[in-house]
């Protein structure tokens, strides 16, 4: 079993003392999510640092705004260009993943975890070794190199709080007492936009309609994920590790209207679960300022207009991602980074239309026999064994699209 997530109150548990920040992703869904809260509370936050991918013109603009001390751009040779923008302040320029890493190493009281994929490892590794707090939205850290991970962040002492609505729903309904207390984590999903279709209508799925999430507003991939259910599969092999408990107490239940995030159930029969309107703000401010709570422009909760709640059973015969997943979980050694990997290449081709969308599991379980068939099954020991099975699988991945 893993390390649950730290409850030391060490690292800013004071909000009137104001906190150094630094945003990896910064103009992200998430990475503006979070600068919309810094940008309410300006008393509350200094910014230490922001990255971005590629869009030099809005992490200028936010660097400026919020008088950033570094911003980071993660294509190298769009460093120029980032450093003629930010001409005449006083924010230094970096680029490059040496860039990220300097940035998610700067001393900072907390570090939003924002970058997506596997490209957000190394950089949030270096967060969780500074022994401060890691607010992570990247799933991918804790599902291609869980173990490895949480060894760091438990060697360290960082402070690991979630960004994922549900895992914090999970944290926030936790009480704290021993884990055999804990009967069941029942994690919630929408069931995307496609809930209800058939399997005839999910075949001539288009990437336009997959990115239209009917609560949430997200990015594109993590968009895609959530239309295969994908998405809350890796959400179960995240939770594994977050949370004291084993895989066979973790579930899913269906809940269109996205108001309760997500359940905790005990051994006395008391379910314990976070509500609140779908709005990814909430996860991020109650990351920041936990274990107090920071006012968030957010809209409350009005149960008796929202008049009723529904549940129902996942449907893995529609949506086999859910299957795939609990099964790449329950088989561990590499088969949950080749999976994660395997994702991020099908959901680009299923962007390019290269792929139909009920090909998206199917092309992510062949990955996973093609490269254990070449590289095993061992659990990868260190960063550069999973980045090495992640790059395997993404050649293999690509290769096998092109034939």
């Amino acid at each position: 079993m893993e390390a649950d997530i730290s409850r030391e109150t060490s690292v800013g548990c004071d909000i009137s003392a104001k906190k150094t920040l630094t945003v990896l992703g910064a103009t992200g869904s998430i990475g503006t999510s979070t600068l919309d809260l810094v940008g309410r509370n300006r008393d509350k936050f200094q910014v230490v640092a922001l990255t971005a991918n590629r869009n030099v013109a809005e992490l200028a603009e936010l660097a400026r705004r919020f008088d950033a001390r570094l911003a980071v751009i993660g294509e190298e040779n769009l460093f120029g260009e980032l450093k003629e923008a930010l001409a005449g302040t006083d924010t230094a320029v970096a680029a490059g993943e040496q860039g990220l890493l300097e940035a998610a190493a700067l001393p900072a009281d907390i570090t939003m975890a924002g970058i997506m994929g596997a490209a957000g490892l190394k950089p949030t590794l270096a967060a969780v070794r500074q022994g401060n707090r890691v607010a992570l939205a990247n799933k991918e850290c804790l599902v291609a190199a869980g173990a490895l991970f949480m060894r760091e962040v438990g060697h360290y002492k960082t402070q690991l709080l979630p960004v994922d609505s549900e895992h914090s729903a999970v944290f926030q309904s936790l009480d704290n007492g021993p884990s055999e207390q804990i009967s069941k984590i029942i994690l919630t999903a929408s069931g995307g936009p496609f809930r209800s279709f058939s399997a005839e209508q999910l075949r001539h799925v288009t990437p336009a309609q997959a990115l239209k999430h009917p609560n949430w507003s997200m990015g594109r991939k993590i968009s895609i994920d959530s239309a295969t259910m994908m998405n809350k599969g890796l959400e179960l092999i995240e939770a594994l590790h977050l949370f004291p408990v084993g895989p066979e107490q973790l579930d899913i239940v269906v809940h269109p209207q996205s108001i309760i995030h997500s359940m905790v159930s005990y051994v006395d029969g008391s379910v314990v679960a976070q509500l609140g309107v779908p709005d990814m703000r909430t996860p991020i401010a109650y990351a920041l300022s936990w274990p107090q709570r920071m006012v968030a422009p957010i809209e409350q909760l009005d149960l008796a207009k929202i008049a009723g709640l529904s549940f129902e059973s996942p449907d893995e015969a529609r949506f086999p991602a859910l299957k795939l997943a609990r099964e790449t979980l329950l088989a561990g050694g590499n088969a949950p980074t080749i999976m994660n990997a395997a994702n991020e290449v099908a959901v680009d081709l299923f962007l390019g239309e290269k792929l139909t969308f009920p090909e998206i599991p199917s092309f992510c379980e062949g990955m996973i026999e093609q490269v254990q068939a070449r590289e095993g099954h061992e659990c990868p020991g260190s960063v550069e064994e999973v980045l090495e099975i992640d790059h395997i699988t993404r050649i293999m991945a690509q290769s096998s699209a092109i034939v």
